[in-house]
């Protein structure tokens, strides 16, 4: 399929990541790691609104009640963007001093799923984990210091398949996933090592036809892979630093994807938000129950 962005509104992020359409205020959410906040921003490009967050800012995630559920380094906060209002809800305990929180979505469960990294380069680790956080702000943990950087949570339609990749070592995973209580079940390795000039996989979102869509980071790619590990689609970006996609507007089938901003890497134009059309609607993503 053939695809064409172009840039969204005039904002920059150090590193953009996290995007959420949001449906019932008509914009996106997104944040910025390292610049930590949660912004916002109408698919027009107006209405373009901050909020600094107290530490690195890895996602977020819509909640029942219209508020938003933040991950920040090694805690988890709720905000009301209407007042700005920031409360704690938890501590993550048992996380090495060098990790942080990165990738999370709300999958059918109505929990957040929010995985860790290991924020140092050279030497990375796979001592992240995978955590499931419900509506009431209990805890629980899904896959224990396995990761070295946990990225691309996304959900199939009939919300049976959870997908999950990392981004250091290079694979995405297929697993199945109970709906109703959030358990997993078995675990397929559908991409054991991303190839190169594809990137490495990172932030992700699923469509109606089973896609699952992966931002190619350093690559400059947006790619997508059938449930099996099949290479669907591969499209170049005019970033090479892609970090996630997201499907928005009332038919889902407006494309919108976070960059990071690292010149040193070869990408002048990087942290950059970029917008275009699918011809293939994405999945709904769910809100958090705290309702």
């Amino acid at each position: 399929m053939t695809l064409k962005f172009s840039r969204l509104g005039e904002c920059r992020p150090s590193l953009g990541e996290g995007p959420v359409w949001d449906d019932r205020r008509h914009c996106l959410f997104f944040v910025d790691i390292r610049a930590p906040a949660v912004h916002a921003i109408r698919l027009d490009g107006s209405g373009f609104r901050t909020w600094p967050m107290p530490s690195l800012t890895g996602s977020i995630g819509l909640a029942e009640s219209g508020r938003i559920i933040v991950a920040l380094q090694q805690a988890v906060a709720i905000l009301d963007p209407d007042s700005g209002d920031l409360q704690p809800l938890i501590e993550i305990t048992g996380e090495p001093a060098r990790n942080r929180l990165n990738d999370g979505k709300v999958g059918p469960d109505g929990a957040f799923w929010v995985g860790s990294m290991d924020m140092v380069h050279e030497g990375r680790t796979p001592s992240g984990s995978l955590y499931r956080i419900d509506g009431r702000g209990k805890l629980s943990v899904a896959r224990s210091h396995c990761l070295g950087v946990s990225n691309g949570l996304a959900w199939s339609g009939d919300g049976r398949t959870m997908f999950h990749a990392d981004s250091h070592q290079g694979w995405i995973d297929r697993i199945a996933f109970d709906a109703a209580s959030g358990s997993l079940g078995q675990i397929v390795r559908i991409v054991d090592a991303s190839p190169a000039e594809l990137g490495k996989p990172d932030g992700a979102a699923c469509d109606i036809e089973d896609g699952y869509w992966s931002a190619g980071v350093f690559g400059g790619r947006l790619n997508r892979w059938s449930p099996e590990g099949t290479l669907l689609d591969s499209t170049p970006l005019p970033v090479r630093t892609p970090t996630m996609p997201c499907f928005c507007g009332d038919d889902l089938k407006t494309l919108v994807l976070t960059s990071l901003r690292e010149p040193e890497q070869g990408d002048p134009d990087g942290g950059i938000l970029l917008i275009g059309r699918s011809p293939v609607a994405g999945v709904p993503v769910q809100r958090w129950r705290d309702q």
